[in-house]
C-alpha cells in the first residue's frame, strides 16, 4: 500500500491509507495513514461497528481533505478491547496461524507458488 500511495503522489495525486501495522507503513514511507490499533485484518474498525468505521472513515477523508503535503500518523482513539490480551493472543500458542487441515493446505499453495515461480509461470 505504501509503495503504491507514494507513487500515486508523485504524481500528484493525495492519498490516505487506514491499517493497523503502523511500524510496516510508516517504514514504507506511506504519506498519510491512519493507524487504527487493532488486530491485522481489522482497519476501518469492529466488525458490525457501523458508526466506529463511519468515524474511522471520516479520520481519513478529513486528513485527505487538509493534505497539501506528506502529513503525520494519525492515532484513532479505539481500542479493540477493554485490555489488551488480544495482542498477547495472536500467533501464540493459544491461538496458533493456522493449525491441521487449514495448515496443511495453506503450505500446499505456498509450494504452488513457488514451483510457479521457479518456472517463470509469476
Amino acid at each position: 500500500m505504501s509503495l503504491v500511495a507514494r507513487q500515486l503522489e508523485a504524481n500528484g495525486i493525495p492519498t490516505v491509507g487506514s491499517g493497523t501495522a503502523r511500524d510496516i507503513v510508516e517504514y514504507a514511507g506511506a504519506p498519510r495513514f491512519v493507524f487504527v490499533n487493532f488486530p491485522l485484518g481489522n482497519p476501518c474498525g469492529r466488525p458490525f461497528d457501523a458508526a466506529m468505521q463511519r468515524e474511522i472513515i471520516n479520520a481519513g477523508l478529513r486528513l485527505l481533505e487538509s493534505a497539501q503535503a506528506p502529513a503525520p500518523t494519525v492515532v484513532t482513539p479505539y481500542v479493540w478491547s477493554e485490555d489488551d490480551r488480544w495482542k498477547r493472543l495472536i500467533f501464540s500458542k493459544e491461538q496458533p496461524f493456522l493449525e491441521g487441515e487449514a495448515y496443511e493446505h495453506w503450505m500446499q499453495g505456498k509450494q504452488k507458488y513457488r514451483e510457479q515461480k521457479r518456472e517463470g509461470k509469476i
